[in-house]
């Protein structure tokens, strides 16, 4: 019998003890430097002469690893291979299907630190984010393996009839491919591809090109274990070949994206397409970015909102769907926030993550990523005041590094108040009182997260009710969602709410099967 799920605690790098293993770890993950990773489909690795690095974008001239890029044949063999493997897995227990989700939750444990060092010389992560992707990806393990041995046998949810004996099952829909993003390059991966492997489906993972070493590690882990060939393919290559191809192959059951809303929406019109051969709709379960809105009233705790304006807009560089890149002000406490809101910034720690716990923020993930983050600065100054930053930050290895970027006095209509810039650029607005706020809030085509700082509790009610995001925060940052305890995913343009880390999450990726027999 399994304990009860709890979230996987996050570590306390004050403890001398933890940031030694940390440096022991990180030691060990640039020892590994250089290597070069293959395609791997079935039980066959395939290295190509035709590679691409992963950079370490606080030292974009290091290496870090190369991979095969794959090309529209490789998609093609793992869609075969996976639908060969569909054939037996999908007749796997799910007992047995869980507990190897449960052997790898307990294995990337005990190896914590080398899974969040490679995301800090990978994607630049601080620390602090490292260890909370790792411990959500261990979490997603946990949290999946028990939903679906809950889900397994749905039978005792219908209600008698008599003379039948009646079941619900909850079956596999077949071979999915897995795109996720380089943000959470660990966590979402694990928890899109893993959720469809419990459910008894066999997967291709598609990493993103900024982020396949830790994805390569994962996959790793499974194959370490003993997952059955062509269960879980790593197919690396570019998205607008190999990934098109098999989004839009006709053995392709289900297809799992989080990214930007550009992909996603161009993965959403090819899977509406059934070709000759396809017999079923493909399911999209896309996760697909926001333009988040934290919103302070002045009733509300001045200190705690600034800070959580700080930490929901520049955490990770502000790499993250969930990152709260609009501030929205009433017009009374505007001012002392703004200023409180740039005097906190000012002190953030800008750096090469490896070098230290006490980095806030590392580089943002490559140079076009750098290059578009700035393009927004400049329209930033023609729509509102530079309160801070403005300029990327000159290192002698020419590291991707943007300081934060605050403007203020900004339009709600303004380019950098609508459109997802994806980096620590915060838009600040006035509302002249909370109706205004709440309209500026909603006035977006996303809707993935929110929050509303607030000592009204009436305000606090209305915002429950017309604050028109899937994730709703009062009071708290708008970011770290923690599985099983914030179901997670996004209204509008934000994606199809798929509520990653919920109750019904696995339902995205089964079918319900209802058999009645007549006594």
């Amino acid at each position: 019998m399994l304990p009860p799920y709890r979230n996987e605690p996050f570590t306390d790098f004050s403890k001398p003890e933890n940031e030694a293993a940390f440096r022991a770890a990180l030691d060990q993950v640039k020892a590994e430097i250089g290597r070069h990773y293959p395609i791997v489909i079935g039980d066959e690795q395939i290295s190509l002469d035709d590679t691409f690095p992963s950079l370490n974008p606080s030292r974009p001239a290091e290496i870090l690893a190369t991979f095969s890029k794959g090309a529209v044949e490789h998609g093609e063999k793992a869609i075969t291979t996976a639908a060969q493997a569909f054939k037996s897995w999908q007749y796997v227990p799910v007992a047995d299907r869980a507990r190897y989700l449960l052997r790898a939750a307990a294995e990337m444990r005990r190896r914590k630190h080398e899974f969040s060092a490679t995301m800090v010389l990978e994607v630049g992560k601080s620390w602090a984010e490292a260890d909370a992707d790792t411990a959500e990806a261990i979490d997603f393990m946990e949290y999946y393996a028990r939903q679906a041995v809950r889900l397994a046998d749905s039978s005792h949810l219908l209600y008698p009839n008599a003379g039948e004996q009646l079941g619900l099952y909850y079956i596999p829909l077949g071979v999915g491919i897995v795109i996720p993003p380089w943000n959470f390059p660990l966590a979402i991966p694990t928890g899109m591809m893993v959720a469809a492997l419990v459910a008894g489906n066999t997967v291709i993972l598609k990493p993103a090109e900024p982020s396949p070493w830790i994805a390569w590690k994962l996959c790793q882990l499974f194959w370490d274990l003993g997952l059955p060939p062509g269960v879980l393919n790593f197919v690396s290559g570019p998205g607008r070949t190999t990934g098109a191809h098999m989004v839009a192959h006709p053995q392709t059951r289900f297809i799992a994206f989080t990214g930007s809303r550009e992909v996603g929406i161009n993965i959403f019109e090819q899977a509406s397409k059934v070709p000759p051969g396809q017999i079923w709709l493909k399911r999209t379960i896309l996760e697909m970015g926001g333009k988040d809105a934290v919103v302070v009233d002045e009733t509300a705790d001045l200190e705690a909102a600034a800070q959580g304006i700080v930490v929901s807009a520049f955490g990770f560089q502000g790499q993250k769907c969930s990152a709260g890149s609009r501030a929205i002000i009433t017009g009374t406490v505007y001012d002392e926030v703004a200023e409180r809101v740039v005097d906190l910034s000012r002190k953030l720690q800008l750096g090469a993550p490896d070098l230290g716990r006490d980095i806030d923020m590392g580089p943002v993930v490559n140079l076009d990523s750098m290059q578009k983050i700035m393009s927004y600065v400049e329209v930033g100054t023609q729509e509102g005041e530079l309160l801070l930053g403005g300029s990327p930050v000159e290192t002698a290895d020419n590291g991707y590094f943007i300081p934060p970027t605050i403007f203020g006095d900004v339009p709600s209509n303004a380019r950098i108040a609508q459109e997802e810039i994806f980096g620590p650029v915060l838009a600040m607005i006035r509302a002249s009182d909370y109706d205004d706020a709440l309209a500026i809030a909603n006035g977006t085509e996303y809707g993935l997260t929110g929050a509303l700082f607030s000592q009204d509790r009436a305000r606090l009610e209305r915002a429950r009710h017309e604050f028109h995001v899937g994730n709703l925060y009062l009071n708290r940052k708008c970011t770290g969602a923690l599985v099983g305890v914030h179901p997670f995913g996004g209204f509008n343009m934000s994606g199809t709410d798929s509520k990653t880390g919920g109750p019904d999450y696995l339902l995205l990726y089964s079918q319900a099967k209802s058999v009645a027999e007549r006594l």
